[in-house]
Order: structure tokens, then C-alpha cells, then sequence
């Protein structure tokens, strides 16, 4: 590597070039876990593939210049800057849905109307809490929309107690559109 960028890696540039290489590989590690949790099977080895790459680069480099703390240090503070990246790049692209179950005193069924207002498929359960009967209202959301039901619910009852769960699959159901593609489940199988 080395012969290949010669004399800009034996320059004062180094450390910052390996803090620079191991925030891009680390944030593609994080993003590389994710997709592997979403099941995001095609998308996940293309990721790892450019990770790994990157990091046999770095580490070669490091370890021909073993002499130089402070590229060890910008190693280590790439790969903590990189963790931080990568959740901040997942956080926006927000990938993936989850069901949201709301525990409520109020009127249940009050919810599940603002919620269908607003596209999003929702049932009603009646359950018995420790401080007696709750309505417990469950709706399946995308991620990207998470922000509005979120709005929904925190204007219906500013003191629900409320918990997201990632879910993985879906099979059939009501989801709003976004933006100019629709959720894939909803192409699939059209909701009711």
C-alpha cells in the first residue's frame, strides 16, 4: 500500500488518514450489523466486503508504522467516532418497523380512530393493569414514521405509558404510504 500512495502515508497525514479510514469502516461495520438484523441479506456482504477492506488497509499501515502513538490513538478514536456515526447514519435512514403498544386509562378506541385518520392500521385490547382497566392499542409502524405516531399518541394522553418493539416481519395489514414508495408489505399483500 504503501508504493501506492508512497509519500503521502509517511507524512504528517497518516494519523489523520487512519482516524478518517477507521470512522468509514466502522460506521460501515455498524450499518453492516443492522442490515444484518433488518434481514437485509443482499445489501450486508457489499457492506462488510468495503469494512474489511478498509480495515486491512488501516491496520497494515498502522503496523508498518509502529513507532507513531499518535496514529494509535487516532485508531482508536476513529473506531469510537465510527460507532457514533454509524448509529447516527442508521438513526436517519431508519430502516425497518415496529409495533407499538400503548397502554392507556382513556378511551382506547379514541386512539385507534386518530390513528386510522391517519393511515395507520390499529387494534384495541382490553386488558387489567395493576391500577385497574387499560385499553391496550397496537399498531404496526415504519420506522420513518415513527416521529408522527409518536405525535399521535403524546396529543391523545401526555402521560400514555407506551413501548416500540423492532419486528422483523409483517404478513398483511394497514400502512400509510411513504413518500414515493410504499412499505414492501403493503405492495404484497394489499391491507384491508
Amino acid at each position: 500500500m504503501a508504493e501506492i500512495l508512497g509519500p503521502v502515508l509517511a507524512s504528517p497525514f497518516l494519523p489523520l488518514l487512519i482516524f478518517l479510514a477507521r470512522v468509514f469502516d466502522v460506521t460501515l461495520g455498524t450499518l453492516r450489523i443492522i442490515f444484518i438484523s433488518k434481514g437485509k441479506k443482499n445489501v450486508a456482504p457489499f457492506v462488510a466486503f468495503f469494512e474489511v477492506l478498509i480495515w486491512i488497509i488501516v491496520i497494515s499501515e498502522l503496523l508498518s508504522h509502529a513507532n507513531n502513538l499518535f496514529s494509535y490513538v487516532c485508531y482508536a478514536g476513529g473506531y469510537a467516532t465510527g460507532s457514533y456515526v454509524g448509529l447516527y447514519v442508521e438513526e436517519r435512514i431508519a430502516m425497518g418497523i415496529q409495533l407499538v403498544q400503548v397502554y392507556t386509562k382513556k378511551n382506547g378506541e379514541e386512539l385507534v380512530q386518530r390513528l386510522n385518520k391517519s393511515n395507520f392500521g390499529a387494534t384495541i385490547i382490553r386488558g387489567e393493569g395493576a391500577n385497574g382497566p387499560v385499553g391496550i392499542v397496537q399498531t404496526i409502524v415504519n420506522r420513518k414514521n415513527m416521529a408522527e405516531v409518536e405525535s399521535i399518541i403524546n396529543l391523545f394522553d401526555p402521560d400514555v405509558f407506551y413501548v416500540l418493539t423492532d419486528t422483523k416481519t409483517v404478513q398483511r395489514g394497514i400502512f400509510p404510504v411513504i413518500g414515493p414508495r410504499r412499505f414492501r408489505i403493503e405492495r404484497e399483500r394489499p391491507g384491508k
